[in-house]
């Protein structure tokens, strides 16, 4: 059985409203504000959203077992997050992806099952992330 492995690379910026302290979720977004709630959110103006991703892409997160390898970079310093992907996805919202600890899913959400959540990335990397001006690189690599 061989392994077929898709990646989506998304660029973004910090921002200083960034809290970082959501137990549940972690989030990227393409929105450019952001207040203190967004308290899962470690990215914005990101490049692309949910609705960005490429057909193939979307297609293989779908796989029942799929999973999702996000590696988050800035300042170098480098955070992965791994979770899995589900037939539910609808992949289609516009501004906003959103990895979950557990497996809720609404058109908002990326992936399922995280292994972390905004809460538990470093606080080295969430401090370079207050930096309105430091650039994020995402990348989500999906294996099936």
């Amino acid at each position: 059985m061989s392994t077929s492995k898709i990646n989506e690379v998304i660029f973004g910026h910090g921002h200083e409203n960034i809290q970082a302290t959501h137990k549940t979720t972690l989030e990227f977004t393409n929105d450019t504000h952001l207040s203190k709630k967004g308290d899962c959110i470690v990215t914005v103006a990101a490049d692309k959203a949910l609705a960005d991703l490429t057909a193939e892409f979307k297609e293989n997160l779908r796989k029942p077992h799929a999973k999702l390898n996000i590696i988050i970079e800035a300042g170098g310093i480098i955070e992965q997050v791994n979770a899995q992907g589900s037939p539910k996805l609808t992949l289609t919202h516009p501004t906003d992806m959103v990895i979950r600890k557990g497996d809720y899913v609404c058109n908002r959400t990326l992936a399922v099952h995280a292994d972390k959540t905004a809460l538990d990335l470093s606080r080295d990397l969430v401090e370079k992330l207050k930096n309105p001006k430091q650039k994020v690189k995402i990348t989500l690599v999906v294996r099936v």
